[in-house]
């Protein structure tokens, strides 16, 4: 555990170092700036750098743990794996927004043990240690108390990867179940509302691990329920995700036809 821990203090100071990266680097807002890599798929020179920073810092200071990045894939291997998504919400980012963030986390072979996620222009760090609670700019969070669905907000993410007729059935679900949704772009930072309460549920067809990671440690420990996305393939394909406060969690979890 005392590995761990140092870890987690790491982590917490080159997440923030790479997220001030990522803001410096932030265009003017309205300018977009960033590159295609498919359809709604978007790239920006902070992708890269950003992941380049924590990848040749943690190769230093952990030389024998794996990495994983969104844009490099697994370039290391080893028990404890940190795995990057350098800015999420890179819509947002490239058209100079505030809602994108740098997400770090860290799995011991297919469990999420580490989660920090810093949102530079928002000003907010979320972070969890397995077994030492999830917190916000230092404060402990969690998951809503909430157990209606008619009272609820639900973040839906949406994603090319699933069709656009299984997109609009989730939301159909969602709005006949009598919960309000809401898209804002990051996935990252979606979850992490559920952690923290402001929001009731996150809910996305397709996501990739990079996008989760982080969160689904602070999602643990903040006390949401949420689905298994690690089973199957979901580590290197991606997998449905469902997270919500847990007095929500199954009657979501029916709408939406994603298992818990």
């Amino acid at each position: 555990m005392s590995a761990l821990v140092d870890r987690f203090d790491t982590a917490i100071q080159l997440a923030s170092e790479a997220a001030n990266l990522a803001l410096s680097m932030r265009p003017p807002p309205g300018v977009s700036s960033g590159k295609l890599k498919g359809a709604q798929d978007w790239l920006t020179e902070a992708d890269g750098a950003v992941e380049r920073l924590l990848s040749e810092r943690l190769a230093l200071a952990y030389p024998s743990d794996g990495f994983q990045g969104e844009e490099g894939g697994i370039i290391r291997s080893g028990s404890l794996r940190w795995v990057v998504d350098p800015i999420d919400g890179t819509a947002n980012f490239m058209r100079g927004g505030k809602r994108f963030g740098v997400s770090l986390g860290c799995l011991e072979g297919d469990m999420p043990v580490l989660g920090i996620i810093v949102a530079p222009a928002l000003q907010e760090t979320f972070a969890a240690c397995q077994g030492r609670g999830a917190t916000l700019n230092g404060k402990p969070i969690h998951a809503a108390e909430t157990t209606e669905l008619m009272r609820a907000t639900v973040e839906l993410g949406w994603s090319l990867r699933r069709p656009h007729e299984a997109f609009m059935a989730l939301a159909d679900s969602v709005i006949a179940a009598g919960a309000m949704p809401r898209l804002n772009g990051s996935g990252a930072l979606g979850l992490t509302d559920v952690a923290a309460g402001r929001s009731d549920a996150y809910v996305e067809l397709h996501i990739n691990l990079w996008d989760v990671a982080a969160a689904l440690a602070i999602l643990r420990e903040a006390g949401a329920a949420v689905s298994p996305f690690m089973a199957g393939e979901g580590g290197t394909k991606g997998n449905p995700i469902l997270a919500a406060a847990p007095g929500i969690a199954t009657a979501l979890s029916t709408a939406a036809q994603i298992p818990l």
